[in-house]
């Protein structure tokens, strides 16, 4: 695969149709017109996180249990996270992409295990075709490990995603006991699965795009990691499988939009399901999205949870047991994004 530039952004520019090693088999191709929207139909739960401490707690409860079950996708709302804080945060990812090639270099790197890098498509490594994304990744929990890695231009970089990684830590392990609690365990039951814990974000930049049917932002996968708490700006391009049909999530002002991953989907044994989306682009604005990942530590042990598995109620364990280093391992090194990395640890 020939690429005079090792990023897309800077690729763009001196481009008017999409170069061949982002097109995808016409198989394969996103199909744009048969994608249907979910405002109004209410195929993406949005749930109001301010009665969550309150009277209406079980029924807050109840609806992410159901969302989790029939959707793996939810919105949320009164979450938490200071708007400002959001504007923030968008702002420098924004900022970011936009600085000099030469200076945004410095943080390029194609190895997967390096806990902050720029890079493009998915895994360059290991694909066939590319996508039409670059993305910074950073560790951030604990974030004294990993802040000094970061980049230092924008000037306050380091400070405001520090802080909205801290914030957005605090909504997830909220969310983390409200899941428990759906799936009748102890409130702390799945966050004291994730050995010491561990957290990491992307910047994803899908700039326009000169044909965007020939290729995706990102093709059909599911997370690899226990949940994900997405940002996106105002342009839409998040589409998650529902009912066999691609649904398009249009952002809603100041919401989180929340999915299941491969790991909560192992702990319910199979109650709540990881969902396969994708996101798309568009050939007349760039598009930001940033996603934070919540997961196990590399060492820790993940299994479906003891109370939801009864053999005599014919409900026997789907998975065995295993680390997350050898799921996340196994995720990463597939040639083909789209093969579900589940299936590999079913018993």
């Amino acid at each position: 695969m020939s690429r005079m530039n090792l990023l897309l952004t800077d690729l763009v520019s001196s481009v008017n149709h999409v170069p061949s090693y982002y097109i995808w088999p016409i198989s394969d191709r996103p199909n744009l017109t048969e994608v249907e929207k979910s405002e109004g139909s209410n195929l993406i739960p949005v749930i109001d996180l301010q009665g969550l401490y309150g009277l209406d707690h079980s029924h807050v409860i109840a609806k992410i249990g159901l969302a989790c079950q029939h959707h793996g996708f939810f919105q949320v709302k009164n979450h938490g996270v200071p708007e400002t804080m959001i504007e923030n945060v968008q702002r420098i990812a924004r900022e970011f992409f936009r600085l000099p090639e030469s200076e945004r270099l410095k943080n390029y790197s194609d190895d997967p295990s390096k806990t902050t890098r720029l890079s493009t498509s998915f895994n360059v490594k290991t694909e066939k075709v590319s996508n039409w994304r670059d993305f910074l990744r950073l560790h951030c929990y604990p974030l004294q490990n990993y802040v000094h890695d970061w980049p230092t231009n924008p000037p306050s970089f380091r400070e405001e995603v520090a802080e909205y990684c801290t914030s957005v830590r605090g909504l997830t392990l909220r969310l983390l006991g409200a899941i428990s609690e759906s799936l009748g365990l102890d409130r702390d039951y799945v966050s004291g699965q994730l050995g010491s814990h561990g957290q990491h974000m992307a910047m994803n930049y899908y700039p326009p795009c000169p044909e965007p049917e020939l290729t995706y932002g990102l093709p059909g996968h599911t997370d690899p990691n226990l949940i994900t708490i997405l940002l996106q700006d105002d342009v839409p391009g998040l589409q998650v499988l529902h009912k066999g049909k691609w649904v398009a999530v249009n952002p809603i002002p100041n919401t989180f939009i929340i999915n299941i991953g491969d790991q909560m989907q192992v702990i319910s044994n199979d109650r709540y399901k990881s969902v396969l989306h994708r996101a798309v682009v568009n050939s007349d604005r760039e598009r930001i999205s940033i996603p934070t990942f919540y997961c196990p530590s590399p060492d820790a042990v993940i299994g479906p949870a003891p109370e939801l598995v009864d053999d005599e109620d014919r409900r026997p364990a789907v998975y065995k047991k295993f680390t997350y280093q050898e799921y996340y391992d196994k995720f990463w090194n597939r040639g083909d994004v789209t093969e579900c990395c589940l299936d590999m640890f079913k018993v």
